[in-house]
């Protein structure tokens, strides 16, 4: 038994029906995922840096003061991407981040956030709860928790 329609075949404005309800779910996480990105990115945009540049210094933030390693950052990005050296170029260029050769391993590459970096996070936090919530904020919480569990669900079996 096919449960009811959702409302993304209006917000495409498809004629035909899905292929698949997996199909619908599929598209649905997609054009979710962007509205939420796209709210978020106005917000952080506003303060002259992209979603995934605020996304690395969320992540080199969160390494401390012992740095990270740059295929590190790389691996923990929300939206993978092969360009995290040009993404470090343009933060460290906006003294956001600096980067240092790691002493025990020439190889290695480790990145720290500046002082500016670190006033610039403090600063879009309030901002970036909110529009956190506002995404969500439709949701009763055991409503996101269950989304959570869901869409865990979904990437498990992707990846």
């Amino acid at each position: 038994m096919r449960s009811t329609t959702s409302r993304i075949k209006s917000e495409i404005k498809q004629k035909k029906p899905f292929r698949s309800r997996q199909q619908e779910a599929a598209i649905a996480i997609l054009r979710t995922a962007d509205v939420v990105r796209r709210r978020l990115a106005r917000v952080i945009e506003t303060r002259g840096i992209t979603l995934q540049q605020y996304n690395v210094l969320r992540i080199v933030g969160g390494a401390g003061s012992e740095g990270i390693p740059t295929l590190e950052i790389a691996g923990r990005m929300i939206e993978q991407t092969p360009g995290i050296t040009r993404l470090l170029d343009r933060l460290e260029a906006r003294k956001l981040v600096r980067r240092e050769r790691c002493p025990s391993d020439r190889r290695q590459v480790l990145c720290w956030l500046t002082g500016q970096g670190r006033a610039l996070l403090k600063e879009l936090e309030g901002p970036v709860d909110r529009a956190d919530h506002d995404a969500i904020g439709g949701l009763e919480s055991a409503a996101v928790d269950r989304l959570i569990g869901l869409l865990d669900g979904v990437r498990g079996e992707v990846e």
